[in-house]
């Protein structure tokens, strides 16, 4: 397996709906028209691919100074495991070293709470924080 990682490289809309579509993210891919722009409004993205497949990718919007958001981040089931997340993420980490708040919002498992943890991020509720959101199901 020879992974290669690619930052804000272009991405076409039958991939992304294609990786996200794997995973099950429906709320996307019901929006084919929305996944064509999503690259276009992010702040800064890497995929991975194996050969000429996109089996990963991390997408963060902000500010650029003072907040980032990790909006997604997948990799392919088969692809999971093998370092590829943390990869991505470690990456992310280091592209926005000095920016002061980096927020993601994520399922509730035991994996992915391992996962987050190991890469250095906390619970909102153990900062002292609270953390709001509010969904538009229907868009």
């Amino acid at each position: 397996m020879d992974i290669r990682y690619y930052t804000n490289n272009p991405i076409s809309a039958p991939e992304l709906v294609k990786l996200y579509g794997q995973l099950g993210w429906t709320s996307y891919t019901d929006h084919p028209d929305k996944m064509a722009k999503i690259l276009q409004g992010s702040l800064w993205h890497m995929s991975a691919y194996d050969g000429s497949k996109l089996i990963g990718l991390i997408r963060v919007v902000g500010d650029g100074c003072s907040i980032i958001y990790v909006q997604d981040i997948l990799v392919l089931e088969a692809y999971q495991r093998k370092g590829i997340g943390r990869k991505l993420m470690e990456s992310m980490l280091q592209e926005f070293h000095d920016i002061r708040q980096i927020v993601l919002i994520t399922g509730d498992s035991e994996k992915t709470r391992s996962f987050y943890e190991s890469v250095g991020m906390h619970l909102v509720a153990k900062t002292g924080g609270l953390c709001y959101v509010r969904y538009n199901t229907k868009a």
